[in-house]
């Protein structure tokens, strides 16, 4: 193996799509990606631990030096990848062409994910002894319930001091993300024969318009729980089902929404408790049915490891940014946390994902600096 881009290029030709989503392929799950970093890890000096937080699912965590009372920070990029099934090019090809290596996940995440590993093996002689030790963790789940990062804030992060969490930020510090509400709101009804429409009760029909209102009151009350970096507070209705037949009225309708969440959102109640409030205000005829919410990131863009990362690369800016990761989870649990990596965001789960490979090199560059910048503190 002779660079990152070779190293990205084995890792793209490892299927590690997320199982809870639609894959597009049979070949899911993290165990076979964690099984061959935990060998390339190994093999670099590192003691490797995999961790199954759902069957055949494992975080992987990989230390270099002994736990011994000095600082520790991590590298966090996520195994998981999106589904393939509408891709236009081969999701596992990692073809390179056109200056960009192609392929599912060489943006989110194993573009990152390959810059971090290459600047662990450019400093592998020093890893051992480093004043701040780093270790190298990377988290299932994260394009679905964020299992692994929640499990691994619970019980490890407690232990470090700083991570960086691997997403394509164009190196960029992400510092600041809103927090998400998914949920699942119902509407039900009475089946009968569509000859017939007044002797049943479309729950179709129920839900659109409630919908309908619920979006507009919803839209303008979110919009006043504002932040001077992350704007507002949004929703979105993603999915809608109902009915099975046109010849049949719907006794069941159902729709999935996306709030995101800012902090003032957050500290006013979050976004759970203003939707179930706006439900009843409004009278709807409506059920909220398995509601996950994710709690939003933030930290000062004057924390001094931000400071410290800065001093590595002065034109890494702190940013903010409208999607949620692994890294509020860490947040929240009391680790400071960033994301960041070399990439596009815009190229996350598209049809095409693609990563330019004068990117990936000096995102390879940036960490490898990073990881030698602890040796003088």
């Amino acid at each position: 193996m002779t660079g990152p881009i070779e190293l990205l290029q084995q890792l793209v030709r490892i299927p590690s799509v997320n199982p809870d989503n639609p894959a597009g392929t049979d070949r899911t799950g993290e165990a076979e990606i964690a099984e061959w970093l935990k060998v390339w890890l190994e093999e670099l000096g590192a003691e490797v631990v995999l961790e199954e937080i759902k069957p055949g699912r494992p975080n992987l965590i990989a230390r270099f030096a002994p736990r011994d009372g000095r600082p520790r920070v991590l590298l966090g990029p996520h195994l998981d990848t999106v589904g393939v099934e509408a891709m236009t090019i081969d999701p596992f090809a990692a073809e390179l062409r056109d200056g960009r290596l192609w392929g599912r996940g060489a943006s989110d995440t194993k573009g990152p994910m390959a810059a971090m590993l290459w600047g662990l093996k450019e400093n592998a002689a020093i890893l051992k002894d480093l004043p701040t030790a780093i270790d190298f963790v990377a988290f299932m789940g994260e394009e679905s319930g964020q299992w692994g990062s929640k499990d691994f804030a619970k019980h490890h992060g407690h232990d470090y001091s700083f991570a960086i969490v691997g997403e394509p930020t164009s190196l960029d510090i992400v510092y600041t993300t809103k927090g998400s509400l998914w949920a699942t709101l119902r509407a039900t009804g009475k089946a009968g024969h569509s000859s017939q429409p007044e002797r049943g009760d479309n729950a179709a029909m129920k839900l659109a318009r409630a919908l309908d209102v619920l979006e507009r009151e919803m839209a303008a009350k979110l919009a006043t729980y504002t932040h001077p970096v992350l704007g507002r507070s949004t929703i979105n209705v993603g999915v809608l089902r109902s009915g099975s037949r046109p010849n049949i009225i719907p006794d069941l309708a159902e729709a999935e929404i996306d709030i995101r969440i800012t902090p003032a959102l957050r500290d006013a109640g979050g976004a759970l408790a203003l939707l179930t409030a706006e439900i009843a205000r409004l009278k709807l005829p409506l059920e909220i049915v398995n509601p996950h919410e994710n709690q939003p990131m933030e930290m000062p863009a004057s924390h001094p490891w931000i400071t410290r990362v800065r001093e590595v690369r002065s034109a890494c800016l702190p940013v903010g940014a409208p999607w949620f990761s692994d890294a509020a989870h860490l947040s929240n649990a009391g680790l400071p946390s960033v994301c960041m990596g070399p990439g596009s965001i815009e190229q996350a789960h598209t049809c095409d994902e693609f990563i330019e490979i004068a990117a990936l090199e000096e995102g390879a560059a940036f960490f490898a600096d990073f990881v030698r910048s602890l040796e003088f503190r």
